[in-house]
């Protein structure tokens, strides 16, 4: 619990998230009134009796008015669907009102929060006219959890489920985590690793399953799994999972009745397959589409859907790892059920700090395509490194694929904009975990808060969803703005300079973290760094342009053109398409290399000056919070040095060439950082 450590400033954990609803001055609100009985309902009170003592002040009644949240039948409200709302100051039986109206009880619920948000972030309510409904479908966390509580790629503790306490007894954090979820428009969560082990689908880990539906009802999240392609094998014991048997047929079918029995409004599966070692429809010569279409069809009686995921990478495929999906589904395409969805990941490696979007986005005209992210920081510094990514998703949900002609941008896609993609929907790979402050990094937080809004809105700014997140996570000081603002809209940048500048990309080795461009040992050569920056003593760069491995033709002519052109393509994945000399003379005047050291350095120093920013918040920023983020930052500022200094001494090894004068000069340069 939260205790007093100054007359001002309180110290907290981070455990209530952006959902802490402090004090304010306003007093806009006179009492509320929920005319909704349902499930949703009593949580809507719930809400509003825990946020309205804090967000209102009982004084003067001057310009308060009542809140009223009521379904409404207007035809302005029934356009919104199920899941929208309407915010509009009003007059009923000649008294002055807030009206939260919608058609459905998860849009009363989404409505109450956008309200709850505005007090929060100080925003002027006494004129309202807001209409919103979310711009797709499906906007899912998966969840890369284990059955024994460790999570793949999670920084933040164990797992939040507690498998060997459900379905019996239930964590308090599950409603908290709906809650959050339910604040920022989530509606829906894959509870496993989609590495998932076949017992996830066991009659004993449904009833699992089925507690945690049954406490999410209400906040109108939807339960999914992550399904083992392998289970009617591993689990039912059938001699095959061939796709095309019938048996195999049958056994989902049944799986899927016994699943919608315990949880009738089960969202639908999650596959991995034929990727990274995990069983699939290709083990016995099938397509994806094959595979993809025996779940699809076991559970779309009962209104699920398949989510496919593209990550396949085949060697035999292709020798560039970033063509072959778009290779192998391309072809593929209106071949899948209608209740399937290929899940892509936003670029055409693996989350790298930076990537050019997956050029499936718009390719595929008869096939529904959703888009993944990931919330957890996996090649970002993990929960160490403050990376605020609302930046980096704004820059892949913008980017244009000229798909259908200009403006057809990679939000546009995934909205069914382009074309007619039913269901559409995003998710993300997820960054909670059993810490306290559910995210490991405080600042963590800010990504999963960014990806549940741009889920909702993808026309919402960066700035925007920063200032919001740091009003309710920090308050509404403008002096404190100032200088968080700045720093979080930077930070994606700064990481970028000191990583992964000019496109290169996986200077990594097999833990993720930390830096190492030398590396050539791995079990696969595409899981090495030099398989990517290509480096010898002349050049360094990928060449995919028409003159090398052609992956710039995977790409719609407008952005192919774009890329294939060194003069053209953006400076920021030069390198990903471009094999490019060390002296090759670069816009700024300088040479490819003296680019490259200029950037390493100022990612670094910019490193290190978020942690004199935040110094500098000593006494505005409660004690706990302020003591672990500064420790966050120390370390991110001595990690940033460190990829600087092994970057450049492993690239200067190789071209021989030495580090500009400038630099040489530099404290923040010196070697053995």
């Amino acid at each position: 619990m939260a205790t007093v450590i100054t007359g001002q400033v309180r110290a907290e954990d981070g455990s209530k998230l952006w959902l802490r609803y402090a004090r304010m001055r306003q007093a806009p609100v006179d009492g509320a009134v929920v005319e909704r009985t349902s499930p949703t309902g009593k949580a809507i009170r719930r809400e509003l009796q825990l946020a309205l003592p804090k967000l209102t002040v009982a004084n003067d009644s001057a310009g308060r008015r009542s809140l009223i949240i009521r379904r409404s039948s207007e035809s302005d409200v029934r356009r919104l669907g199920e899941e929208g709302f309407a915010i509009r100051t009003r007059t009923i039986d000649a008294k002055p009102c807030i009206a939260i109206e919608s058609a459905g009880d998860v849009g009363a619920l989404y409505g109450t929060f956008h309200f709850l948000r505005l007090l929060a972030t100080d925003r002027d309510v006494s004129k309202l006219n807001v209409a919103q409904r979310p711009a797709l479908q499906l906007r899912l966390l998966d969840h890369w959890d284990n059955l024994d509580g460790s999570i793949e790629r999670g920084y933040a503790g164990k797992s939040l489920w507690k498998w060997d306490e459900l379905p019996d007894k239930l964590d308090p954090r599950y409603i908290d985590y709906a809650r959050a979820n339910a604040s920022i428009g989530i509606n829906g969560a894959v509870l496993n690793n989609v590495n998932a082990n076949p017992l996830s689908l066991s009659s004993d880990y449904l009833k699992k399953a089925a507690a945690l539906a049954e406490a999410w009802r209400s906040y109108g999240i939807r339960v999914y799994l992550s399904a083992n392609f392998a289970a009617p094998k591993t689990l039912g014991k059938l001699p095959t999972a061939d796709p095309l048997d019938p048996r195999v047929a049958q056994w989902w079918r049944e799986k899927a009745d016994e699943i919608y029995k315990l949880i009738p409004d089960f969202g639908g599966f999650v596959v991995k397959a034929n990727s990274e070692g995990q069983p699939g429809p290709q083990d016995y010569r099938r397509t994806h589409a094959d595979g993809a279409n025996v779940l699809a069809d076991a559970v779309a009686p009962h209104g699920g859907v398949v989510m496919w995921r593209a990550f396949v990478y085949d060697q035999g495929v292709d020798p560039d790892r970033a063509k072959r999906a778009y290779l192998e589904f391309t072809r593929l395409d209106g071949q899948f059920r209608p209740n399937v969805i290929v899940q892509v990941k936003n670029g055409p490696i693996d989350f790298q700090p930076r990537e050019p979007f997956h050029p499936l986005f718009g390719a595929m005209k008869h096939t529904n395509v959703m888009a993944e992210l990931q919330v957890t920081q996996e090649y970002l510094g993990h929960s160490n490194h403050l990376v605020f990514l609302a930046p980096m998703w704004k820059e892949f949900l913008d980017a244009d694929t000229f798909a259908a002609g200009k403006g057809s941008t990679v939000a546009r896609v995934i909205e069914g904009k382009i074309h007619p993609y039913r269901p559409t929907g995003i998710c993300a790979v997820a960054n909670t975990g059993s810490d306290v402050n559910w995210c490991g990094h405080h600042f963590a937080q800010a990504n999963w808060y960014a990806f549940g809004r741009l889920a909702w809105d993808p026309n919402l700014s960066s700035e925007q969803v920063a200032d919001e997140w740091l009003r309710m996570t920090f308050g509404n000081d403008r002096e404190l703005l100032g200088v968080l603002k700045p720093m979080m809209l930077d930070s994606w940048e700064t990481f970028v300079g000191y990583s992964m500048p000019l496109g290169l990309h996986h200077l990594i080795s097999g833990d993720h973290y930390a830096p190492d461009p030398a590396n050539a040992k791995e079990p696969r050569e595409d899981w090495t760094a030099v398989y990517y920056h290509r480096a010898d003593a002349k050049a360094i760069g990928f060449d995919r342009t028409t003159r090398g491995d052609r992956a710039v033709e995977q790409y719609f002519p407008k952005v192919r053109d774009q890329f294939d052109d060194s003069e053209t393509c953006p400076q920021s994945l030069l390198l990903w398409f471009h094999r490019l000399p060390w002296t090759r003379r670069m816009k700024s005047g300088r040479t490819l290399w003296e680019e490259l050291c200029l950037k390493y350095s100022d990612g670094a120093a910019r490193a290190a000056g978020m942690v004199e920013s935040w110094r500098n918040l000593s006494g505005k920023i409660d004690e706990q919070r302020y003591r672990e983020v500064a420790a966050k930052l120390e370390t991110q500022a001595l990690d940033a040095a460190a990829w600087r200094s092994r970057c450049l001494t492993s690239f200067a090894s190789i071209n021989g060439l030495a580090l500009p004068a400038d630099l040489q000069k530099s404290p923040s340069i010196a070697p053995g950082d």
